[in-house]
């Protein structure tokens, strides 16, 4: 057995494994979730909440955005604060209020002594810690002091969500539109959900000694610590990343020693292949690229500015008819749009470009799933105006409005829409690909490759269709980052490994046998951390205790690819140099290492200081977190999308010079713009959330109190220079793009180049 095929067998092996401790993993989520009563009683038999409410209540936070707007579990927004933790946290204090009035005749707790203090917190936690769920029966019992308390702060929700004036600062410090929820049945169901969420949060499961969510979030007051096994999978995966990293090492001096250089071809080997009038097609894909990233900016830097003003863009009432919701909602929305839109654009354009094979009627196949592209961006967010302003009802809201999930908020009837697009789009480029496939050749392994990931980001999307508009909410989570890390950071990562190996070796700088070894190995370390690793987001999301131990160990390999990363884009820089007709693919490479340079810092360093689970059960839902999402998902698979993207119009416009000034600007720009808000907002804003957090609890490092401090503001601010920066490379990149179809200019022949050309 050679050492191809003893990869493709390891590969299969590994997969097999993987989805398979995978799946047992979402059998054991679904066994041990969060319980959800029929009906929450108190102990004179009166009825709090029923299992309609509370279902209600969840029907309702997604209509008006879910976890666009604060965050259940730690997943979602930054601006208002997670409203379990919250719920929580206001619960224990109205309790403690409540038995000081009685028993001292004091205001407020706060005016006890420290031991009586300490002994009042001992006893709350008695109170709330155990587990009063009724199997049988279907029902939670609670204390009477404790109902009490409930509808104290049920109170202060229903005016916070409603236009009550009490409630007016809050509102505006949390970027909440006035009426956000437009019914008072709809205010008091939603309190019920939150209930809920806070109430796994701190209750223990049954035999144990941490709650459901494994004593997320923290707060001392109600006995709310790290677990053990937050410690001791910690202290693992640093001694996996360890390993991983020397036996990757280990491999890469022994694999590299005795490769031989490649004699570079002295004129451009790609010049030669016919752009097809499908692979002419795809210009329109990378149009609508442009048009949805520069949207998407525009949105971002709106949503952050929603975090200084509230409710207003400076004066102007804009919460009435774009509140912070569905801004945000659409900027994350759109990142994962524009990025998926020029990979997919990318595809259409290798399939032919590969094989030299037209398929029939492709052309037309191309321009049907870009119109059915333009339909469902339009469609999809006009149903979630409609349903964050409260005009869609819940009964269509679900499937035509905002389901609440951070990346998958679009409306059912859209996600099924998308998923038939993405297997006209596998069809459209597999067909393509099919013949270059069955002819074989030194290329098959990389091009079959190529071919399955395009298989598994068509069909793996399906993840976002498993879930049902009462699907347990743990099981909700489950699913949704099948989609959010397989299908985005796993699958599409492969398919751009593929594609770019397989650019380099038809280049001539890299030979066949050496790239198809290094795609292969590298998709096995990528599929080795990546799979399992997708349960280092769930560690907090009413799982068992086996989602941290397996979530720890593979998410901590998801590192190991990334150590040695940037040597590969160094030895690509230093043969991209190496002829005159090689200055063609300059930017496109340069946007290659851009994307090694993020995947070690953005995916790397900033993902590894949140994934592990102690530090992250105090980081999860701080301003550490989009830290690791702004660096990873544009700093690696925005430049990569980009890249890509370039690769596909120098075929598309052969004959045209390029303007290498916009481009220079276009590429610095991004890169020292995405440093400015990561290094001057993101990183100190988080670090100073974690350090509230440890001492205070993860309330206060979420609330108004603490985010609306002057310090706070003034870091905020400091995200315009680095924002304008990176608007000014969108700009530029836009300027390139048009220059190439407005006012083109022809360019002047390299040396060793043939005088014309028909394609890539």
């Amino acid at each position: 057995m050679n050492s191809t095929r003893k990869l493709w067998t390891g590969l299969a092996i590994l997969l097999l494994s993987s989805f398979a401790v995978l799946l047992w993993v979402g059998s054991e989520v679904h066994r041990q979730a969060p319980p959800m009563p029929e009906r929450v009683v108190s102990t004179d038999g009166s009825v709090v909440y029923t299992r309609a409410d509370i279902e209600t209540g969840r029907q309702v936070w997604q209509s008006i955005g879910g976890q666009q707007l604060g965050s259940i579990w730690g997943h979602g927004a930054y601006v208002a604060p997670d409203w379990g933790a919250d719920w929580l946290h206001r619960e224990a204090e109205a309790i403690l209020d409540l038995w000081a009035q009685r028993e001292h005749g004091l205001e407020s707790y706060r005016q006890l002594d420290a031991p009586a203090q300490a002994a009042y917190a001992s006893r709350v936690q008695a109170l709330l810690r155990p587990n009063t769920w009724d199997e049988a029966s279907q029902t939670i019992t609670l204390d009477a002091d404790r109902v009490a308390a409930m509808q104290s702060v049920a109170a202060h929700y229903t005016s916070l969500f409603g236009n009550e004036p009490d409630t007016a600062e809050l509102r505006e410090a949390y970027a909440m539109r006035n009426n956000t929820v437009g019914t008072q049945e709809h205010r008091e169901a939603l309190t019920a959900f939150f209930w809920w969420a806070a109430w796994a949060s701190v209750t223990e499961r049954p035999g144990q000694e941490i709650s459901y969510t494994a004593n997320w979030p923290a707060d001392k007051l109600v006995g709310n610590t790290p677990p053990p096994s937050a410690f001791l999978w910690t202290v693992f995966s640093v001694l996996f990343l360890i390993a991983g990293v020397a036996l990757l090492g280990w491999h890469y001096a022994v694999s590299h020693g005795d490769e031989m250089v490649p004699v570079l071809p002295k004129s451009d080997p790609l010049a030669g292949i016919t752009v097809t009038p499908s692979m002419r097609a795809t210009a329109k894909y990378f149009w609508v690229v442009m048009a949805l990233f520069l949207v998407q900016i525009l949105l971002g830097a709106t949503t952050a500015h929603y975090q200084v003003e509230g409710q207003e863009a400076y004066g102007f009432a804009l919460a009435e008819i774009l509140p912070y919701s569905l801004t945000r909602t659409w900027h994350t929305q759109l990142a994962v749009l524009w990025i998926a839109t020029a990979w997919l654009g990318m595809g259409l354009y290798i399939g032919p470009a590969i094989s030299g094979h037209e398929p029939r009627f492709q052309r037309l196949g191309v321009n049907f799933l870009w119109v059915c592209l333009i339909v469902i961006v339009v469609g999809s967010f006009a149903g979630q105006w409609f349903a964050v302003m409260q005009k869609l009802g819940l009964a269509k809201n679900f499937w035509f409005g905002h389901q609440g999930w951070e990346y998958v908020d679009i409306g059912r009837f859209w996600q099924w829409f998308l998923f038939i697009g993405l297997m006209l789009w596998l069809t459209l480029v597999g067909r393509a690909l099919w013949p270059a496939i069955r002819s074989g050749g030194e290329s098959k392994s990389i091009v079959s490759l190529l071919f399955l990931s395009v298989v598994a980001i068509g069909i793996f999307y399906a993840a976002g269709l498993m879930w049902g508009e009462h699907t347990h909410l743990s099981m909700v989570e489950y699913w949704r980052w099948w989609v959010v890390h397989l299908w985005v950071e796993g699958f599409f990562e492969v398919f751009a490994v593929a594609v770019i190996a397989f650019l380099f070796t038809r280049l001539g700088l890299l030979q066949v046998k050496s790239a198809t070894i290094a795609v292969l190995f590298a998709t096995i370390v990528f599929m080795a951390g990546g799979v399992l690793g997708t349960l280092h987001h769930l560690y907090f999301a009413g799982t068992p205790t086996a989602v941290i131990a397996i979530g720890a160990s593979f998410s901590a390999l998801e590192v190991v690819p990334l150590a040695y990363v940037g040597f590969e884009a160094y030895h690509s820089y230093r043969l991209g140099k190496a002829t005159p007709w090689m200055q063609k693919y300059r930017w496109p490479i340069m946007f290659f290492i851009a994307v090694a340079f993020w995947n070690l810092v953005g995916a790397g360093l900033f993902g590894f200081l949140i994934n592990p689970p102690l530090p992250l059960y105090y980081m999860q839902g701080l301003n550490l977190t989009p830290l690791h999402g702004h660096t990873a998902l544009f700093g690696v698979y925005g430049m990569l999308g980009v890249g890509l993207m370039l690769f596909c119009l120098r075929g598309l416009k052969p004959d045209v010079a390029w303007n290498d000034r916009a481009l220079k600007v276009s590429f610095w720009a991004f890169n020292i713009g995405l440093a400015g808000m990561a290094l001057l907002t993101l990183l100190p804003i988080g670090v100073l959330q974690l350090n509230a957090a440890l001492k205070h609890g993860y309330w206060y490092a979420r609330s108004a109190e603490f985010m609306q401090q002057p310090l706070i503001e003034l870091l905020v601010w400091l995200r315009v220079p680095g924002d304008t920066i990176f608007s000014v490379g969108a700009l530029a990149l836009a300027w390139f793009m048009l220059r190439l179809w407005i006012v083109p200019k022809r360019r002047t022949v390299a040396a060793g180049e043939p005088a014309a050309e028909t394609g890539l």
